[in-house]
């Protein structure tokens, strides 16, 4: 998974150039299958996502810092719906409790959707909210081993995750930039300022 490092930069910019270089390969063969982390991280990155890889614990804090710091977000006031996430804010004087305007929201996700680049949610981190009622500006902390390749294995893993007490509020997110032509599928759809943090876990 340390392939995140070398692609940063230019994620995947020759995908199908690699595909058809060979021209001597039969065409009937099926063409290879783009593994999972790839093809999640160019089709993220193909929405609008700002994409952070963390090797680690320490750098993951780092990079959220450098986010507050880019954003101006200090001693702001956020949201979360997760217990796990308070440290991230009070470490930083982010308020938190009895939010009248949040900045930005933290969360962590279900599971990362390789094949259209969303991000699956539910209850556990919307709480009964639904996109347009959170703010703008979005950062989801996530790990590696949270990346499938289609919705239906991600739907799969909450069903074996949570068992018999399935959550609720189940959805994708995956605009994260701005429609510049005029598309009727975008209506009444606002796109987020997503952040990913994505941990490696493997």
């Amino acid at each position: 998974m340390n392939f995140f490092k070398k692609i940063l930069g230019n994620i995947v910019p020759s995908m199908k150039e690699e595909n058809s270089s060979d021209k001597n390969e039969s065409k009937y063969l099926p063409e290879p299958e783009i593994p999972v982390d790839e093809l999640f991280t160019f089709n993220f990155k193909n929405n609008g996502g700002k994409f952070i890889y963390c090797e680690n614990e320490l750098e993951l804090q780092e990079y959220f810092i450098s986010i507050l710091q880019e954003n101006d977000w200090f001693e702001k006031e956020a949201i979360t719906f997760e217990k796990k996430l308070h440290p991230f804010l009070i470490e930083n004087r982010i308020i938190f409790h009895n939010v009248v305007d949040p900045v930005f929201f933290l969360c962590s996700c279900e599971s990362l959707i390789a094949d259209d680049g969303s991000i699956l949610f539910s209850s556990h981190q919307l709480l009964h909210h639904k996109s347009n009622e959170l703010p703008k500006d979005i950062i989801v902390i996530a790990k590696t081993s949270q990346i499938t390749r289609s919705k239906s294995d991600g739907l799969r893993g909450i069903k074996y995750r949570y068992s018999s007490n399935i959550p609720s509020n189940i959805t994708t997110l995956q605009n994260f930039k701005e429609v510049i032509n005029d598309n009727f599928l975008q209506y009444g759809i606002a796109p987020k300022n997503l952040y990913l943090l994505l941990l490696e876990d493997l």
